[in-house]
């Protein structure tokens, strides 16, 4: 289970904004746990509740949670590189046991009716006008969770990985985490 926790801070910086730094700091993570196929360590982001949706921050504050063992692992290795002048990293602490817990997972959007009315004219070899009546305006969903902003490290695209933080639930719910530390299911201490 997830009972320990390890946060992780963005100090302030004059030259780069919060949003710039946590994007690396992501980035940085997601390829650890890739290379590690680590899928024991789920994340949050404290910060993000109690500001106003309009803002969609995430915050300062990465908090990795997982195992003592599985905790020692990841910050074993020296994936920080390059980010330890940004951040304060604490201590490995245990979690409240009193904490209720919550998912913390991806939410991807269909956002852009252009971008699926080509893929759509690509994939079924239908013209604009085909593929318009077939995906009309009012698919386009915009949107209002926090996000990171990324880029993909196979097609080198900028896109933003939306996080929606679930609700509150008693117990934990045991289950494995994704390559950003996000489990559909899985559960972490909320404190």
């Amino acid at each position: 289970m997830t009972t320990h926790y390890i946060n992780i801070t963005l100090l302030p910086d004059p030259e780069f904004s919060h949003a710039h730094l946590l994007g690396a700091l992501v980035a940085k993570l997601h390829r650890a746990l890739v290379l590690g196929q680590t899928t024991d360590i789920g994340v949050s982001y404290p910060q993000h509740i109690g500001q106003p949706l309009t803002r969609r921050t995430l915050g300062a504050v990465l908090r990795l949670h997982g195992t003592p063992d599985a905790l020692q692992r990841l910050m074993g290795q020296d994936w920080l590189k390059g980010m330890r002048d940004h951040t304060q990293v604490s201590e490995l602490r245990q979690a409240p046991a009193d904490a209720p817990h919550r998912t913390v997972r991806r939410r991807q959007f269909k956002t852009s009716v252009d971008r699926l009315r080509r893929r759509r004219m690509q994939r079924k070899g239908e013209t604009a006008e085909q593929a318009a009546t077939a995906i009309p305006d009012t698919v386009e969903r915009l949107p209002n969770l926090p996000f990171v902003q990324l880029r993909s490290s196979s097609t080198g695209q900028p896109f933003c990985l939306c996080v929606e933080h679930g609700s509150l639930q008693p117990h934990a719910v045991a289950g494995a985490f994704n390559a950003y530390g996000l489990g559909h299911e899985a559960t972490v201490p909320w404190f």
